[in-house]
């Protein structure tokens, strides 16, 4: 007993114990790709610097240049390259459609790198311009999961209304009657995490492919490296060593930037709400692993656990019963909860004012939250503040998702 109490005071509680193993994961997931990618690329690496050298010395014998000279030579030749010069006919880099080009790929932190300021002025400038521009595209991301989330909530809801009158579980005005709750409301219904995954996965499938053949006609591209250069701007990788609208002319040219310009957006948002889907997986995954590592050496532990695993959720008569347990451990007990056991009255006035003080206090929020538009399921917490609901896109999945709401 007195180790589990150790337990419970310990700093490693749930939240920091899933970060801890998050991390874990990811340094084995690193390490694993970083084997992977070491066995697939190492090999053609050396190849292709052998047959550089090779080349090298075959072009300095050749023309009886000297290696020194020769080497001097494609250094300016590499300067030139990263100042964005090419020997094929470019489009110019920082004319307006060029420097828009370039801001986009800044504050949604693709990052492509074909394009930088060479100017001091002009690194400067970014600093200042990509800090608040990050923030805002990320803050619109947000928002965007935000309405692709309640989008699918609302069509998937409507389709499950649909199934449920068809099965004979809801009557025909239960939208004119949503007071009627004994027979099948749709109160606090959520959609699956899984089913939004599945959704939001075709969806991008789908954008991914028409964005590739589009790559394909447009820039001569094979159709997998459309779908290699897809994932890798949309997921705000952004490697550079493919970059679509650069050459100085095209046909139909303010259409095919305009069409990569939304296929860009648009692949980036889906993209983004998908990575937020699969994290919410990922974090059920941890919590199931945490759950296997539980403490199990005593009742009391399990107890604690479960009420830890709900701290979220209040429910009528839970402060009455936690100061009983208090009370119960220091040996004080209440006298009207004394005089009740030995009565044998089922409920006491004192519990029963309790209940319904929480009851009012829920009754309120649920008022408050429909009026506003957003309601949501009960969860009352004395020890609320401003993050206890999570930030960002964590927070946003939790509130509309099923999955998420029951783990906390």
């Amino acid at each position: 007993l007195g180790s589990c109490r150790r337990r419970r005071l310990a700093p490693l509680n749930e939240d920091n114990g899933r970060f801890l193993l998050l991390a874990a994961l990811i340094a084995a997931y690193l390490s694993a790709g970083a084997t992977v990618f070491s066995a697939l690329e190492s090999p053609s690496e050396a190849a292709a610097q052998l047959r550089w050298n090779r080349t090298l010395h075959n072009f300095s014998r050749i023309f009886n240049i000297s290696l020194p000279e020769l080497r001097a030579f494609l250094r300016s030749y590499e300067a030139a390259m990263a100042a964005g010069i090419r020997v094929d006919a470019l489009r110019p880099r920082w004319d307006f459609p060029g420097a828009f080009y370039f801001v986009g790929t800044v504050v949604s932190t693709i990052g492509f790198g074909m394009t930088t300021p060479a100017t001091v002025a002009g690194k400067v400038f970014l600093i200042v311009y990509g800090l608040f521009g990050c923030a805002g595209t990320i803050l619109f991301f947000n928002l965007f999961l935000e309405r692709i989330i309640s989008l699918l909530a609302f069509i998937m809801k409507a389709c499950h209304e649909r199934q449920l009158r068809r099965s004979g579980l809801l009557p025909p005005n239960f939208r004119r009657e949503p007071a009627m709750s004994g027979m099948g409301s749709l109160v606090g219904w959520k959609p699956s995490v899984y089913h939004v995954m599945l959704i939001l996965g075709i969806f991008a499938i789908i954008l991914s492919c028409c964005a590739s053949a589009m790559y394909t006609v447009v820039e001569g591209w094979n159709y997998i490296d459309s779908l290699y250069y897809c994932f890798v701007t949309f997921s705000t990788i952004g490697f550079g060593d493919l970059v679509s609208s650069q050459n100085a002319v095209y046909q139909n040219q303010g259409l095919y930037r305009f069409g990569n310009f939304i296929f860009i957006l648009m692949g980036v948002c889906c993209i983004y709400s998908l990575f937020n889907v699969i994290s919410i997986i990922i974090k059920q995954v941890l919590n199931w692993v945490l759950k296997k590592f539980e403490c199990r050496c005593c009742p009391k532990c399990h107890k604690s656990s479960a009420r830890l695993g709900r701290r979220n959720a209040i429910t009528p008569g839970a402060r009455l019963r936690r100061h009983n347990i208090a009370m119960d451990a220091d040996g004080q007990y209440d006298s009207d909860t004394e005089g009740r056991r030995l009565s044998g009255e089922m409920i006491s006035m004192r519990e029963l004012t309790a209940s319904n003080k929480v009851s009012l206090a829920i009754l309120q929020k649920q008022l408050s939250e429909t009026a506003n538009g957003y309601p949501r399921n009960v969860c009352i917490n004395t020890r609320q503040n401003g993050f206890s609901a999570g930030v960002g896109a964590l927070a946003i999945m939790n509130n509309r998702l099923a999955e998420t709401s029951d783990s906390r």
